[in-house]
């Protein structure tokens, strides 16, 4: 028999997924800075108490929404690397490659992220939130990266630097890819521009 507290927890774990897919829509559909929560509560069915119960605001549902997010794309990337790892790949490209492939391009989410770090720069507080929040997930996700890239002979000197770079290619190509989505050219230089950096930041053993 399912004890009451476990019910209630149930109930409020789907209540926040329902308002985390609404608000997912309504950012993406409406813009974050046209959404307020009485319409992310409209999409979801709730009231306004509902909203209140589990988020004190939009922008910390946003952040509740983009640290779901990106568990999942931790998760899928090392699920990708083990697989690489398993089948003792060791080509750069080829690794960098199956990884674009693994974690696709998403143009709802880059309109919501978008707009929502336009508006964590005004808001000094909310910059120190994101700024940590990325420098986490990087830091989560590198130990893994340089695993890989040592099962490949090359040695990463500075991972932070490494991390850092590669968010920087994979925000800066992101928008290329998404103003031109049909051009294979835009998606060859998107990987080939990830090889110069994996092979720029870590070296190979000396012969």
């Amino acid at each position: 028999m399912t004890s009451p507290v476990k019910r209630v927890t149930r109930r409020r774990a789907e209540t926040r997924n329902r308002l985390l897919t609404a608000a997912y829509e309504a950012f993406a559909d409406e813009g974050f800075g046209r959404s307020t929560v009485e319409k992310v509560c409209e999409r979801a069915g709730f009231t306004r108490g509902a909203f209140y119960s589990n988020f004190g605001s939009l922008d910390e549902l946003f952040l509740a929404m983009w640290e779901q997010r990106s568990a999942q794309l931790l998760t899928d990337v090392r699920a990708t690397l083990d697989e690489i790892s398993v089948e003792r790949v060791t080509d750069v490209r080829t690794a960098v490659d199956r990884l674009t492939r693994a974690v696709p391009i998403d143009e709802a989410w880059y309109r919501i992220t978008a707009e929502f770090t336009a508006h964590a720069l005004r808001t000094p507080e909310l910059r120190r939130v994101m700024a940590a929040r990325e420098a986490a997930i990087v830091d989560a996700l590198m130990p893994t990266i340089v695993a890989a890239l040592a099962r490949a002979g090359r040695t990463v000197p500075d991972p932070a630097a490494l991390g850092q770079a590669l968010v920087a290619v994979h925000d800066g190509t992101t928008v290329q890819v998404l103003l031109e989505p049909r051009s294979r050219r835009v998606g060859q230089r998107r990987i080939d521009l990830f090889c110069h950096v994996v092979l720029a930041y870590s070296t190979a053993p000396s012969n």
